[in-house]
C-alpha cells in the first residue's frame, strides 16, 4: 500500500453528489469529443460505442476507488456478480476495483483515530503503522504493535460512508444507466437494492466483532477444525461502530497456491466446501462474501486464515432444510423433490409456466453436478461456474415469468459460486458428494 496514491474521502452527501455529477459531465463530454472525431472522418458509430471507451470505462473506475464506500462497492458487485453480462472492457477495469481502492491521506486518517480514541489515541501503542497494508471500499486496515507486543491489524472505517450508502448507490445506478455503461437487458436494481442493505450491516463493525466472536466459538467448541482454520482474535476494548482491531495474521494470498502440490491444492479446496457446508446446514451463519482476498494460506502451518466477516448472515432453519433436499434430489434427479424444495426456497411465482419452471430446475440440476460425482470432482478448467451465471443471465431476461430469489438464497448462491471459482482458480479436485453425505 505505500506505492499507492492517497485522496481525501469525500464525507458530506454533497460532495459526493458533486463527485459523481462531475464524472457524468466528464463521461458526456468525452462522448461529443469521440462522436465529433468520427463524424470528421466519416465513421458511424453507436451511442453505446462513444460510451464504452477506454477513456470513459477508467474515468468511472477511478473516480469509484476515490469515492470508496458504497459507490466502490456498486463497482465490485458488478465485477464480481455480473462479469458475463458486462462488456469484457468494463468487466476488466471494474474488477481491479476488488482490491485498488485509494487509501486515506495521513492528514484525514490522525482526525479519524482522534475522533473515536482521543488525543491521547496512541498511548495503547508502541508503533502505529500509518500507511495501511491494505485499502477496500468501506475501510483501510493498518499494521500497530500494543505496549506488550502484540501485532494488530486495525481496520478503519472511512469517514461519511454509512450515512452515504443509499445515496451512492442509487447516484451511481442512475450513471450507469443513463450513460449506457450498463446493457439495457441487465436487471441490477434487485442487487443494487440488496447491497444496500448488506452494506449497512457491514459499515457496523460492532455487528462484525459479533460475527468474528461466533466464528471464533466454533473453532473453541471443535465444530470449526483449528488444526485446518484460524480466525484473527478481536480486541473488544479497542472496538467501535467505525474501528475493529484484531490479531495480525501472517498468510499468503490464497491464489498464490497454485504452484503448490495437487494435494495442498486439494486440501484446500475440501477445507473450504466442508466449512461451507457447515455453516449452511450445522451453523445457520454463513460469511457470504467470497471475495479471495477474504482466504491466506500458511504454508508452515497448512491452515487457512478467514478474514472480513461483516458479510455474515444467519441462514433460517427452513431455508437450510430446503436447501439439504434440493441438493438431495438433485444427485438422484428427483424432479418432484427438487421443484418441491425450489418453491420453498421462494423461487417460483405462481404464474411460472411449467416449462420455465423446468428451466429452473435444468439449472439447478446444472450447479449440482460436483455433488452426482463419485469421486474427486476436477475443477482445474472447468467453466461450470461461468455456465451456471450464464444460463441465470437468460432466464433473468425473461422478467414476465421469472423473479429473482430471495435474499439469502442470492447470498448463499453467490458464496457457492465463488468456491466453485476458486477451486477452479487453483485447479482443485474435491470429493464434494462424501463431504455432502458426511453432514
Amino acid at each position: 500500500m505505500k506505492n499507492k496514491q492517497a485522496a481525501k474521502v469525500p464525507t458530506s452527501r454533497l460532495s459526493r453528489l458533486s463527485s459523481l455529477g462531475g464524472l457524468a459531465s466528464r463521461l458526456a463530454s468525452n462522448v461529443v469529443f469521440e462522436g465529433a472525431k468520427k463524424l470528421s472522418k466519416g465513421e458511424k458509430t453507436s451511442l453505446n460505442e462513444l460510451v464504452m471507451t477506454p477513456k470513459n470505462i477508467t474515468h468511472l473506475a477511478n473516480k469509484l476507488a476515490e469515492l470508496r464506500g458504497a459507490a466502490m462497492k456498486v463497482g465490485q458487485m458488478l465485477s464480481m456478480d455480473s462479469g458475463e453480462l458486462l462488456p469484457k472492457e468494463l468487466s476488466d477495469i471494474l474488477s481491479k476495483l476488488r482490491s485498488d481502492a485509494k487509501a486515506m491521506p495521513h492528514k484525514q486518517l490522525i482526525v479519524i483515530l482522534k475522533s473515536n480514541w482521543g488525543n491521547d489515541w496512541l498511548d495503547p501503542f508502541a508503533h502505529f503503522e500509518l500507511s495501511p497494508f491494505a485499502a477496500a471500499s468501506i475501510g483501510q486496515v493498518h499494521q500497530a504493535t500494543l505496549g506488550s507486543g502484540e501485532k494488530l491489524a486495525v481496520k478503519l472505517q472511512y469517514p461519511g460512508i454509512r450515512n452515504s450508502i443509499d445515496s451512492d448507490i442509487d447516484n451511481v445506478a442512475t450513471i450507469l444507466k443513463l450513460s449506457n455503461l450498463i446493457p439495457s437487458n441487465v436487471q441490477f436494481d434487485q442487487l443494487l437494492d440488496e447491497a444496500k442493505k448488506q452494506l449497512h450491516v457491514e459499515a457496523d463493525y460492532q455487528n462484525e466483532l459479533l460475527m468474528l466472536q461466533r466464528f471464533q466459538s466454533f473453532i473453541d467448541s471443535g465444530q470449526i477444525d483449528r488444526e485446518s482454520f484460524v480466525i484473527p482474535q478481536v480486541y473488544p476494548a479497542l472496538c467501535n461502530q467505525n474501528i475493529l482491531v484484531m490479531e495480525f495474521i501472517e498468510g499468503q494470498s490464497i491464489e498464490s497456491i497454485t504452484v503448490l502440490a495437487q494435494t495442498i491444492r486439494d486440501e484446500v479446496a475440501t477445507k473450504l466446501f466442508e466449512l461451507f457446508f457447515k455453516e449452511l446446514f450445522c451453523f445457520k451463519l454463513m460469511q457470504t462474501d467470497p471475495n479471495f482476498a477474504n482466504y491466506q494460506y500458511q504454508t508452515t502451518s497448512g491452515r487457512l486464515v478467514l478474514f472480513d466477516f461483516g458479510a455474515s448472515r444467519v441462514i433460517p432453519n427452513a431455508l437450510s432444510a430446503q436447501y439439504r433436499q434440493l441438493m438431495a434430489a438433485s444427485i438422484v434427479n428427483d424432479r418432484l423433490a427438487m421443484e418441491s424444495a425450489a418453491q420453498g426456497i421462494g423461487f417460483f411465482q405462481d404464474a411460472i409456466s411449467a416449462t420455465q419452471k423446468s428451466l429452473v430446475l435444468d439449472i439447478f440440476y446444472m450447479a449440482c453436478e460436483p455433488l452426482r460425482f463419485d469421486g474427486e470432482y476436477d475443477f482445474s478448467h472447468n467453466t461450470l461456474a461461468s455456465k451456471i451465471k450464464e444460463a441465470g443471465m437468460a432466464m433473468s431476461m425473461q422478467s414476465n415469468e421469472w423473479h429473482s430469489p430471495p435474499a439469502d438464497a442470492i447470498f448463499v448462491h453467490r458464496k457457492l459460486a465463488g468456491l466453485y471459482l476458486l477451486a477452479s482458480r487453483i485447479g482443485a479436485k474435491v470429493n464434494v458428494k462424501q463431504l455432502f453425505a458426511s453432514l
